[in-house]
């Protein structure tokens, strides 16, 4: 836990500067002053209180590891402040984006020519050698011991700091709002001293989120299905069926409700043809995660169910990174939204 300047003493130093005590000399002071001067122009020493870590930055990284996780998030977020040129290695991609331009800005970035182990991502020895001054995680997972990945304590030793990405701290994504990608972005602009940016990029979305939801506000609230194409998470025959999560705050503030929100409380449902079969559908949200053609994977599940007013309509929208943590949720709110209530958005 890299701790440059533990919150005490920090806390400590800024009482004895502004009292002028601690028994200094005026040219201690003086220098103090010059120094604390200098850190507000810098915008360091940086401290954020990450999953019970204290992660303490004295300058922007310059060597950024992003783990898969099987999130795009962290990378897009990244490269939405403009930070590209900070990564050594990443290994996020969704193969498409709702942003122009995004994805092949993805598969641009270096990987660091990391051997991955069999959960597709950057073992101990690896991530060491890459000499990183940042890691980020989608979740807690990116650091344990027993998946063969660095600790927290470990890079901290070799001068690394890391971050566990929100609600990420207990592995479990059911409780996350778009809130939570604003949360993302401001972290990412307080590290690397961008905070105007993080700021610009998120009352966009807000003002943008805030136009459609007045627009669908009043509307019928359709039923719709969230799930991932061509991808099994489980036992049954629909397993990545979100359930909770950010794409039910999504849902919301588009105009539609989650079909199957009550089927879990966890964030992916496990369900049966048969519990699928059975349950009113109005509207497809397929959510593609390197998958070239998700629009023929919701044909085909519209063909399946034909009982669905969704399949007597045609409709559905595909998605990708919108539609999850990162920082374009506001894309995903403005085509869910024109799908549900074409009239009205």
């Amino acid at each position: 836990m890299p701790i440059n300047r533990p919150a005490a003493t920090a806390l400590a130093a800024t009482l004895c500067l502004l009292t002028a005590a601690c028994g200094s000399s005026s040219d201690d002071r003086a220098s103090a002053d010059t120094a604390g001067a200098a850190a507000s122009k810098s915008g360091y020493p940086v401290t954020l209180d990450n999953c019970g870590h204290k992660e303490t930055f004295t300058k922007a990284p310059s060597r950024v590891v992003v783990m898969n996780g099987a999130s795009v998030a962290e990378v897009s977020t990244l490269l939405a402040l403009g930070l590209g040129e900070r990564i050594v290695a990443n290994q996020q991609g969704y193969g498409m984006s709702e942003v122009p331009g995004r994805a092949a800005a993805i598969k641009k970035l270096p990987t660091g020519n990391a051997k991955l182990n069999d959960a597709y991502d950057i073992p101990r020895e690896a991530m060491l050698g890459l000499r990183p001054d940042l890691v980020l995680s989608v979740t807690t997972y990116g650091f344990d011991q027993k998946n063969g990945f660095a600790t927290r304590d470990q890079l901290a030793q070799v001068g690394a700091n890391s971050y566990v990405s929100p609600q990420g701290c207990d592995d479990d994504p059911s409780r996350m709002t778009v809130a939570d990608s604003y949360r993302l972005l401001r972290d990412m602009g307080r590290i690397f001293n961008v905070g105007d940016r993080a700021e610009k990029l998120i009352a966009a979305s807000e003002k943008s989120i805030a136009a459609v939801s007045k627009k669908v506000a009043g509307e019928k609230k359709p039923k719709v299905m969230v799930l991932f194409s061509n991808m099994s998470m489980g036992s049954n025959d629909f397993s990545s069926v979100v359930a909770n999560g950010i794409v039910n705050d999504i849902l919301a503030k588009a105009g539609g409700t989650n079909a199957f929100s009550t089927t879990t409380k966890a964030t992916f449902a496990d369900l049966s043809k048969e519990k699928v079969a059975a349950t009113d559908v109005d509207a497809v949200v397929v959510i593609s995660y390197n998958d070239p053609d998700p629009a023929a994977y919701a044909k085909k599940l519209l063909k399946e169910f034909p009982q669905w007013p969704a399949a007597r309509n045609n409709t559905y929208v595909t998605l990708s990174d919108s539609m999850y943590l990162g920082p374009s949720n506001d894309l995903a709110v403005a085509k869910v939204a024109k799908m549900l209530h074409p009239d009205a958005s």
